[in-house]
């Protein structure tokens, strides 16, 4: 069975939709305020590797739209926090963490979430319910997002035929493996 190539596959000629990149902003700016996944990245790779002349328009576009939605989180942790809280839209665990790295560095939890695949949406709110000061929230938020989409633009320009390639050959056998060893983990740790 070839789940995966299929899916691969949609998810490729999805791409080179005359909608995509409405779908891409929608998803970057949702993903940075409320959205739990996908992350950007599994639209701007596919978007970039069929169309690579577009790449760095792509990571732009992906830039702006997530910061757009990191403000929106800045505001939701300003105003809803404990909406949100009461609701259990956040885990308060999760938020607890946050502040307390807040605490200790800062504006660099903003950075580092920005570009890790740490949930940039949980130091947005974060950050708005600490009322951190809004202009390095934004120029941190700037810098951080685009390195991680430019970054990602400028590998799957680089590298990306060689790689779509390879995952046309191999998909199924990943795919299968993630899932026998998810399968295993879950099993072994209850």
């Amino acid at each position: 069975m070839q789940i995966f190539s299929k899916i691969y596959q949609k998810s490729l000629d999805w791409a080179q939709s005359r909608f995509a990149i409405y779908w891409l902003s929608l998803v970057s700016f949702l993903e940075s305020c409320v959205l739990p996944y996908p992350p950007p990245d599994v639209m701007l790779a596919p978007m970039v590797l069929k169309r690579p002349n577009k790449a760095y328009y792509f990571a732009f576009i992906t830039t702006i739209s997530s910061v757009l939605g990191g403000l929106l989180g800045y505001v939701l942790g300003d105003i809803l926090l404990d909406f949100l809280l009461n609701y259990e839209l956040i885990k308060p665990a999760s938020v607890a963490s946050i502040k307390l790295a807040f605490d200790e560095y800062g504006v660099w939890v903003v950075a580092i979430a920005a570009f890790s695949p740490i949930p940039y949406k949980l130091a947005t709110i974060s950050a708005g319910s600490m009322s951190m000061a809004l202009l390095p929230f934004i120029l941190v938020s700037l810098v951080a997002r685009a390195a991680r989409y430019y970054l990602v633009a400028l590998l799957v320009k680089t590298y990306g035929a060689a790689c779509d390639l390879w995952l046309q050959k191999y998909i199924d056998r990943l795919g299968y493996g993630l899932i026998i060893i998810i399968i295993f983990g879950v099993w072994y740790v209850g």
